[in-house]
């Protein structure tokens, strides 16, 4: 049934809000590191944030899509309902102690002074040791969200990312004025208290891990194509980065990593404004039990809005660049306004393209959603290092816009083949 006007302004608003207040966090702790640190130790800290998201992904298996669906598809059967989540904690934690033995022999036996150039290697070791409760801390916050989405707790759901933005901005400013942490081990550890919250809050609406752990059932079947959905892309992704990252320093030096690093983040910033109002609009709401006349009459204008969403955004920070780069960085890394025009081309694209994604995740067509993430990171991967021959510095750019081009005309025809129960 096609949503209303009224209902999807509710909605954009509501998520909009949340969403905004997320993106002042990660504005205030991107613009605390950057009045902190030179650009080849802002790269270093974004090489840092890709281990702890590849960690993040395995510990967690990246179920978070899987716990907003599987919760929206069974919240009418409390029984059924809570041997879901059993088996997702079970999984999950099963994941944790894997993540955790391999973090500490990466710890101890890894290149860190490769990985993490111009940091001691006692400090990148406490930092990594740092990051082991920080990951199950930011798992513990995003699986309390997600519950909340799937549980249509829009409230709660708000609730949990606003004070955990707050708290990780107060704890990451503190840090770095009072210089009690390296800036590494500040990033590891900002989520830590700020889960405690988020426990609490999404117990009282049902979502007890005691109650959980008492039910008779323990289902994780359902499980499996979450986790390999999620797994892929989150593990993939940040090897990527860091494939493009050490390329662009070895061609350019650590100073243009630092630069392109800053490029990189304007798009993260966008697409967590997307990703998120789009997960809470569009997961909960693909079911394959919609007919494919229902489906489309939601789908279409929806991915039109959009579309002329992504447009107005990204217009918006093209003509704003300079300024832009001056709020969110320093005046060290004004060159990356030079760099943002191609990147933006790949953003306007993103947003549809996750769009679409979350179509295939929701419906659960898991080989599809894998043959497409895996193709889209070697394409990135790839055209980074054909792009740089070709148009210098400007090639990880390039090859990002190009490869979110393909990425949204694939899943649109893939999108366009799905079977649905009736016509």
């Amino acid at each position: 049934m096609m949503p209303s006007d009224l209902k999807f302004a509710k909605l954009f608003a509501g998520s909009g809000a949340v969403t905004l207040f997320n993106a002042l966090r990660a504005f205030a702790i991107n613009k605390l590191l950057a009045i902190f640190l030179p650009p080849a130790a802002f790269a270093c800290v974004g090489q840092f944030l890709n281990l702890m998201s590849i960690g993040s992904a395995t510990s967690s298996l990246a179920l978070q899509n899987g716990w907003t669906a599987l919760t929206a598809q069974n919240k009418g059967n409390r029984e059924k309902l809570l041997g879901i989540w059993r088996g997702g904690l079970r999984l999950t934690t099963f994941a944790s102690l894997l993540t955790f033995v391999v973090a500490l022999l990466f710890c101890f036996m890894a290149p860190l002074e490769s990985l993490l150039p111009g940091v001691p290697t006692r400090l990148a070791q406490a930092a990594i040791l740092f990051a082991l409760p920080g990951v199950f801390a930011t798992n513990i916050i995003s699986i309390s969200a997600a519950v909340m989405n799937g549980l249509g707790e829009n409230r709660k759901w708000a609730l949990i990312n606003m004070v955990t933005s707050v708290w990780q901005v107060l704890w990451v400013a503190f840090f770095l004025y009072t210089g009690r942490l390296s800036v590494l081990s500040i990033i590891a550890t900002q989520s830590v208290v700020a889960a405690i919250f988020a426990i609490q809050i999404s117990s009282r609406a049902g979502f007890s891990v005691k109650q959980i752990w008492k039910t008779a059932l323990d289902t994780r079947g359902p499980w499996l194509s979450y986790a390999l959905m999620g797994l892929v892309p989150m593990v993939l992704s940040p090897l990527v980065l860091t494939v493009m990252r050490m390329t662009v320093a070895s061609n350019f030096g650590n100073d243009a990593a630092g630069i392109w690093q800053s490029v990189w983040k304007v798009s993260d910033f966008l697409f967590m404004a997307m990703s998120a109002i789009l997960t809470v609009i569009i997961l909960p709401r693909v079911s394959s039990k919609m007919s494919r006349v229902d489906f489309f009459r939601m789908f279409h204008p929806l991915l039109f809005r959009i579309m002329g969403i992504s447009l107005a955004m990204v217009a918006a920070l093209y003509f704003g660049r300079g300024i832009l780069v001056q709020v969110l960085f320093s005046q060290a890394y004004m060159g990356a306004v030079d760099y943002l025009p191609l990147q933006l081309v790949g953003d306007f694209f993103r947003a549809g393209g996750f769009a679409l994604a979350l179509v295939l995740i929701a419906r659960t067509e898991t080989k599809s959603f894998l043959a497409v993430e895996i193709a889209s990171e070697i394409l990135l991967a790839v055209g980074t290092f054909v792009g740089i021959k070709l148009v210098e510095f400007n090639g990880p750019m390039a090859a990002y816009a190009f490869e979110n081009f393909v990425y949204f005309v694939v899943l649109y025809i893939l999108v366009r083949r799905l079977k649905w129960n009736t016509p």
